[in-house]
């Protein structure tokens, strides 16, 4: 313990007074620095040069790798939840129109609570679907964080808060891409010094990331969708976003080091090649994927069972006879129900049944007791 807080910044080195954000990111921040360090060490230890620049750009790929294996449960959670909300869009819609127009505070609670009763019917939150991105954000910033220290850290002589000691920091701020394109460098630093190079490496990068995002965006909504599910609001956000969000990554290009622009290129590739196979494996039932799965096992003798599991044809198809057996069985013992009549086609009916007089009057056999009978004639 006492040589993790020897190693941990003096305030004096952060700019002095309380840095809460700081105390809140330093567990994060020594967690990244460590496994940089032993990815670092590991490739090292194959014969890789310990200041060249692809020795620390394969220890970020080595990052990315730990980060977004840790979270897997989460991504398989998340994508649980997004296809929960857009299957209970349309009950959602209802219980919005339902209170359409209706401001009182009555109706919003009433409304509030028929929603979130049908979120914990369907066992689903918005914010689950967001859970993962927002657990990868503190790491997130805990790595610009550690990178960006790294020029300040090698002016003052002195490592980060954990692992990343000086001789470390030295050799990551020394360490360049391609011998051109240093890991704490920026665009803004590449385009001050005229790093020409370093510039084009950025841009490439920034293009490859908006590419990899467009293309995870689009698998989810042009093939991982119910029909139901495209005539959400959802849908509707998703699609602005498809367009919208990659764009945000041309300013990660402008303001971020290209050690961080590299981690966030390669945590792209690894949601987009998660993303492709949850939606091969796991896709939407009714949507696009879902009926492409179903034809594949088709064509292997398989089909997907109701409990979701996949067994071979013949037991499928043993399974849906005895459904067909069961519904038909059900359907012939209950009870039918007989369709309301008017009073005038009651009266109709009443007259064709055996028995009945013809002016409506009731059967010769069902005369009132005690009625007198026929005056004889005179």
């Amino acid at each position: 313990m006492d040589l993790l807080l020897a190693s941990t910044p003096a305030p004096e080195q952060t700019g002095g007074g309380f840095d809460l954000f700081g105390i809140i990111l330093w567990p994060l921040k020594w967690a990244v620095e460590a496994v940089l360090v032993f990815w670092h060490w590991l490739f090292t230890a194959i014969g890789l040069p310990p200041a060249d620049g692809i020795t620390w750009v394969l220890s970020i790929v080595g990052l990315v790798i730990v980060v977004r294996s840790a979270m897997i449960p989460l991504f398989v959670r998340q994508i649980k939840s997004q296809r929960k909300m857009m299957e209970i869009a349309p009950e959602l819609r209802k219980v919005q129109e339902k209170y359409k127009g209706k401001r009182d505070q009555l109706s919003r609670e009433a409304m509030s609570r028929e929603t979130m009763a049908l979120y914990k019917k369907h066992g689903t939150t918005p914010v689950s679907s967001c859970l993962p991105l927002l657990v990868q954000m503190p790491v997130f910033f805990a790595l610009f964080s550690v990178l960006n220290d790294v020029t300040r850290h090698y002016n003052a002589g002195v490592g980060g808060v954990g692992l990343l000691n000086a001789e470390l920091t030295a050799e990551f701020y020394n360490a360049k891409l391609f011998g051109v394109a240093s890991l704490h460098e920026t665009l803004i630093d590449a385009i001050n010094t005229g790093n020409t190079p370093a510039i084009l490496i950025l841009l490439t990068l920034v293009v490859l990331m908006i590419v990899s995002q467009f293309f995870t965006q689009l698998q989810i909504i042009s093939k991982n969708l119910s029909p139901e599910a495209k005539t959400g609001q959802a849908y509707q956000m998703q699609k602005i976003m498809l367009y919208v969000l990659p764009f945000a990554f041309v300013f990660s290009g402008v303001f971020f080091p290209l050690g961080v622009v590299i981690y966030w290129f390669v945590s792209n590739l690894w949601t987009m090649g998660q993303q492709f196979l949850v939606i091969r494996e796991m896709p939407t039932p009714g949507s696009d994927a879902a009926k492409e799965r179903e034809e594949r096992l088709a064509r292997k003798g398989k089909a997907i069972d109701a409990s979701g599991k996949v067994v071979p044809m013949e037991k499928y198809q043993a399974e849906q006879q005895r459904l067909f057996e069961e519904a038909e069985r059900a359907k012939a013992a209950a009870p039918k129900r007989q369709q309301p009549v008017s009073k005038q086609r009651a009266k109709k009916q009443a007259q064709k049944q055996p028995g009945a007089k013809p002016g409506g009057g009731k059967p010769a056999d069902e005369t009132d007791a005690g009625a007198p009978g026929p005056r004889p004639a005179s």
